[in-house]
């Protein structure tokens, strides 16, 4: 499984792709910073991160992006920034159908680290063990971004067990009416013959 996992931003969107199977060792394929300017209008910081992220893309071709669900922070205007660039890469992958999964960060740092609670430096130091670097991802949003990565194939597997079962629930009970109705309909009618005086 190929992911490329996005940590958003608009100054800095940190991008790294993953490759490999939960309870195998992993394989880092790419990583890095789309970024724009601060001082640039909004549209074009926008469209700068879709160009971004369309290059990675194209570029690793993975099976799925894993995007960090965005939360509510004290800071709002930096919470809009990170889910405008959140939406983009969404809507990035869509284009293309592949699918997007979200993590919260909590469950991001529970997966690489073992703590919900651990700081950037657990994270990169996590990171760089289980996917063999010489060195942390610089800046920190790269790290997260490959950390997502691996967060996604480690939990793939449970979650599309569970889609499957429940997609497999909503298809028994779209079918059932159709069955009942059809089990009506081959039932044998008896009519009733009335009388004649």
């Amino acid at each position: 499984m190929r992911v490329l996992g996005v940590d958003p931003g608009l100054t800095r969107c940190g991008v790294g792709v993953v490759e490999g199977v939960a309870g195998r060792p992993l394989t880092m394929r790419g990583v890095g910073v789309v970024r724009t300017p601060a001082d640039a209008e909004l549209g074009l910081r926008l469209v700068a991160v879709e160009q971004g992220i369309e290059r990675w893309l194209d570029e690793y071709a993975p099976e799925y992006v894993a995007v960090e669900r965005v939360f509510s922070q004290h800071n709002v205007r930096t919470v809009m920034g990170t889910a405008q660039a959140s939406a983009v890469a969404m809507l990035c992958a869509a284009r293309r159908g592949i699918p997007v999964a979200l993590h919260t960060p909590s469950e991001v740092k529970a997966a690489v680290t073992g703590n919900g609670r651990a700081d950037k430096a657990q994270v990169g130091a996590m990171v760089t063990r289980l996917l063999r670097l010489d060195a942390p991802p610089k800046p920190a949003d790269a790290a997260d971004a490959l950390a997502l990565a691996i967060c996604h194939i480690w939990r793939a597997p449970a979650q599309n067990r569970l889609q499957q079962a429940v997609a497999q629930n909503r298809l028994q009970q779209a079918a059932a009416p159709h069955a009942a109705r059809a089990a009506s309909q081959a039932a044998p009618h008896h009519a009733s013959k009335g009388r004649t005086a």
